[in-house]
């Protein structure tokens, strides 16, 4: 059975370094879904409630639970405004999904921010914009991840919890 990793938080947390990560461990027929690739490079769109990525996603999500063996969805993923992708996840995956949420402070995201390959295609004030503050899903538990851990840490500690499984 397909299972799914979802990464969430602000920008600059280190979602998709570790999502490259994870899809390097699990090997072939791990499916990466980046919420920025979708809206911002396939469809260029803007974030907001309804917009027109949350379609494709959904979309995405169910080719790879069908065809993959882990699917890693990784973005910021609003928790409001993706509601109805996190409806459809746990309606899809069911007990087979694994969520992490990273709980970083606005000064921290933007330290991670200056060392990134596109630190200087949007800056301080859109991550301000962008920024929100402890926004867990409801649906979902999400286990935390904080400052403390390093990515290759956070992608080994995924990788194990899956390997494992749910206990």
């Amino acid at each position: 059975m397909a299972k799914l990793v979802i990464l969430r938080g602000n920008s600059g947390s280190g979602k998709s370094t570790v999502a490259g990560l994870l899809q390097r461990k699990f090997g072939h027929n791990t499916l990466v879904i980046s919420q920025d690739a979708v809206r911002r490079e396939m469809l260029w769109v803007k974030d907001g409630p309804d917009n027109r990525a949350l379609p494709l996603l959904q979309t995405l999500l169910l080719y790879g639970k069908e065809r993959c063996e882990v699917v890693v969805l990784e973005g910021i993923l609003h928790s409001g405004w993706y509601q109805p992708l996190f409806e459809l996840a746990k309606e899809a995956f069911g007990e087979e999904i694994y969520a992490y949420y990273y709980d970083l402070s606005f000064e921290e995201t933007m330290l991670r921010h200056r060392t990134r390959d596109k630190r200087d295609e949007f800056g301080e004030e859109a991550m301000r914009r962008w920024w929100l503050e402890k926004d867990y899903l409801d649906l979902i538990q999400e286990k935390i991840f904080t400052a403390e851990i390093s990515a290759e840490e956070a992608a080994e500690q995924i990788f194990q919890e899956v390997q494992n499984g749910k206990e």
